[in-house]
């Protein structure tokens, strides 16, 4: 049987929105299993896992995020905040680094803004 991935992201927003996090991370599993890169499902599966503290979980993906678009500041955000709250500051700085290698410079201007005012509050 074959899901109809946009209803079922619509009704895995909607179970979010609802705090039934664990119902749309099953759906967004199902989702995943029929279409492994589906960014959508990806985003909201991370999200759902970081802002129930599941950061472990959270960073996997994210990380399949960024292997598939390495330029995209949204995804980087996310994979940074991942690793800065378990500690793991310099791999969160990597991040920052491995990002402005990769980052088209005009499209991602608010994302370069927000990792120099990270910078800046981390320098001190």
């Amino acid at each position: 049987m074959s899901l109809d991935i946009e209803q079922s992201l619509s009704i895995a927003r909607k179970l979010i929105e609802s705090q039934k996090d664990d119902d749309a991370r099953m759906l967004l599993l199902e989702i995943l299993k029929e279409d492994a890169n589906n960014r959508a499902a990806l985003l909201m599966l991370g999200g759902s896992y970081f802002s129930n503290g599941k950061f472990s979980e959270a960073e996997m993906a994210f990380d399949r995020l960024i292997l598939i678009d390495p330029g995209k500041g949204q995804y980087s955000i996310a994979l940074f905040n991942v690793l800065w709250k378990l500690g793991r500051h310099e791999e969160a700085l990597e991040e920052i680094k491995r990002f402005m290698e990769n980052a088209d410079k005009s499209l991602e201007k608010e994302t370069i803004e927000q990792y120099a005012t990270i910078i800046q509050n981390i320098s001190g």
